[in-house]
């Protein structure tokens, strides 16, 4: 595969390349690889506050690297319970580690329907040839 198109299977993903999975309830949520690529070097992330109603395709968070800034969509809608506050002082990690300790933030109050707007890794791998 490509650099820049690792796409784990475990997770769903939105057109605007942002990915989220469901643990207990609450969803997690990140850039794609091939977003973080696109990206380069991120410098920056500017996370939503706790407790922020965010709808479904909304705006979330925003990113920034040497290449843009970047807006980030929640890919399900929900409340804020936590934003990953080591990215502050370490934005990088969106880079090399994306759907892992990149994560941007989770949200609860989760409608779990939602989930069928978005893609399957094998139906993200594909929009991604396409692209």
């Amino acid at each position: 595969m490509p650099e820049g198109n690792e796409v784990p299977s475990d997770l769903r993903y939105s057109k605007d390349h942002e990915w989220v999975k469901i643990v207990n309830g609450v969803a997690v949520i990140g850039i794609t690889d091939h977003a973080q690529h696109e990206l380069g070097g991120v410098t920056f992330v500017d996370l939503p506050p706790k407790g922020k109603k965010v709808a479904q395709f909304g705006e979330l968070a925003a990113v920034e690297s040497a290449k843009a800034a970047s807006d980030i969509f929640a890919p399900v809608g929900g409340v804020v319970a936590e934003v990953n506050t080591a990215l502050e002082d370490a934005p990088e990690t969106v880079n090399s580690d994306p759907y892992g300790d990149g994560w941007l933030c989770r949200l609860e109050q989760v409608d779990a329907k939602e989930l069928d707007k978005l893609m399957t890794a094998e139906q993200y791998a594909k929009y991604l040839e396409q692209a």
